[in-house]
């Protein structure tokens, strides 16, 4: 029996890409997209669901977080957003994918690529599960990973204008550490706001 994995879809280039080579490594996929509609357009909801629809997944949980993610933004420091945020997205994940006894999550990050990718970062976001993060673009360049979205086919459905910094200012922190992080959590009541969210679900069929 395949190991199944839930892959966090952005809209963007590089997670349909870690999708396909887990794929390739023998994984069943399940996927999840967070809208952040209405401080972005629905644009990376329709692109995501593109790329599931590629990737053979019948249906996408997507869950309405843009919000939550003003109170992210509101009410914590603006240089640990991207952080705060992708902790947010993994915490979320874990509770759905214990939910469907998924034991992986899978992301699109690698090495440096933004301000939330460098190893401190990425330490800090896996700090925010007790399961694992799989990152098979971990240490793969942007031209790379272009290279692989142009021969997999998914290119045309991924490019777009980024929107992940809809909420995002000032300059994000490139080295952040766990207790600073757990204070900026306390600030927007993060267990709230996951509680919140997880109330938002929605499932397309793709």
């Amino acid at each position: 029996m395949k190991e199944k994995a839930l892959l966090l879809l952005s809209g963007g280039i590089d997670s349909p890409v870690a999708g396909v080579i887990t794929q390739e490594k023998g994984f069943d996929l399940t996927a999840i997209h967070f809208s952040q509609v209405p401080f972005t357009d629905d644009t990376p909801e329709k692109k995501s669901l593109a790329s599931a629809k590629k990737l053979g997944i019948r249906e996408l949980i997507v869950i309405d977080v843009g919000e939550e993610l003003k109170e992210i933004a509101d009410k914590t420091f603006r240089e640990y957003y991207f952080v705060l945020m992708k902790r947010f997205f993994v915490k979320l994940s874990e509770r759905i994918a214990h939910k469907n006894k998924i034991k992986f999550l899978v992301t699109g990050e690698s090495l440096g690529q933004v301000s939330s990718q460098t190893m401190s970062n990425l330490n800090t976001i896996n700090l925010a599960t007790k399961g694992e993060i799989l990152r098979p673009l971990l240490f793969l360049d942007k031209q790379t990973i272009i290279d692989l979205s142009k021969e997999k086919g998914y290119y045309e459905i991924s490019t777009g204008k980024e929107m992940c910094d809809a909420l995002a200012s000032g300059k994000p922190k490139t080295i952040t550490k766990i207790e600073k992080v757990l204070e900026e959590e306390k600030k927007c009541e993060m267990s709230n706001l996951i509680n919140s969210a997880l109330k938002k679900i929605r499932t397309v069929k793709v």
